[in-house]
């Protein structure tokens, strides 16, 4: 209790350490929860994996590195050997989802839109950040969705949860395990190197060549990262700062758009797995690329626009 007691700790923070708990405790509901079911042909390795995430969600925090450590790696074998699997669900029927569907009519958006609302409410008038705003958003659709339907119990949504991880498996591990890759590559010095190899092909003071470079780069790193945050740092370091903002282009301009820059290479990588591999394993797609394929001609539209853009008002 000494951390949520520490006065040097924001309040913000001791809020997110909580969401993570209950984060973990659901992690673990569905590592149990597929131990326990005989119909999954991978129950141990799916308990493994799910059980191990769940204990460094709810108390990373307080257990010492090494054992974190140990507990990744535990986690990631049941993985590697395909030893996650999907096991009993509780969908509801089609006739069921159909009659609740006429009945809430298109009601059923407002606990999504309460999510995205109060993400913005709590990241611009309070102290709290997003994250925070997306806990508190999530539990006014909970409320929403339960004054919906006197079906929606507690137990509801804790099985749609463990539903929901199951079907996405170990790729809802990507985008953390890519956010700690780039804070690595940073501070592995992978932006100086970067540096070093474009300084001899961009010339020095030619801001319009540097905006292309920073832009495309950005794009092809966050290909490689599957995350345009992780992308960010490394990028503006090694290419946005040296060859573009020096040369006193805008930094707020420059750091917005070079980020969407980047979202235009989450829209062109399996990497991005929240965004082009999980709608393709919830839909059940043949094609496994369908998402990325119907994506591609987009993001070159808007990378073009952004490019212009930031040469144009930088």
């Amino acid at each position: 209790m000494s951390f949520f007691m520490d006065a040097e700790v924001t309040l913000g923070v001791k809020l997110l350490e909580v969401i993570y708990i209950i984060i973990g405790l659901i992690t673990l509901y569905t590592g149990i929860k597929n131990a326990l079911d005989k119909e999954n042909p991978a129950r141990i390795g799916t308990a493994i994996f799910w059980c191990s995430l769940g204990i460094i969600l709810s108390f990373g925090r307080w257990i010492p590195p090494v054992a974190n450590g140990v507990l990744i790696v535990i986690m990631t074998l049941p993985a590697i050997f395909k030893k996650v699997k999907i096991g009993k669900t509780s969908e509801p029927t089609e006739e069921y989802t159909k009659k609740a569907a006429d009945k809430i009519g298109m009601k059923i958006f407002i606990p999504a839109l309460s999510i995205g609302v109060f993400a913005i409410i709590f990241a611009i008038a309070t102290d709290l950040g997003a994250l925070v705003g997306v806990g508190f958003g999530i539990l006014v659709s909970i409320i929403v969705l339960m004054a919906f339907s006197k079906d929606n119990k507690p137990k509801v949504f804790l099985d749609d949860s463990e539903r929901l991880l199951s079907t996405v498996g170990p790729l809802s591990m990507l985008p953390m395990l890519l956010a700690s890759l780039g804070a690595i590559f940073t501070a592995a010095g992978v932006g100086d190197v970067i540096a070093g190899a474009v300084g001899k092909v961009i010339p020095k003071g030619n801001v319009t060549i540097g905006i292309i470079v920073f832009a495309v780069g950005m794009v092809l790193f966050t290909m490689i990262m599957g995350n345009a945050f992780a992308a960010i740092t490394v990028m503006t370091v090694g290419i946005g700062a040296p060859f573009v903002l020096a040369y006193g282009a805008n930094p707020v301009l420059i750091g917005s758009i070079a980020l969407t820059c980047g979202y235009c290479g989450t829209l062109c990588t399996p990497m991005a797995a929240n965004f082009n591999v999980v709608p393709v394993a919830m839909l059940d797609m043949k094609d496994r690329f369908g998402v990325i394929k119907n994506q591609v001609l987009l993001a070159a539209i808007f990378l073009i626009f952004q490019i212009l853009y930031m040469i144009i008002f930088s």
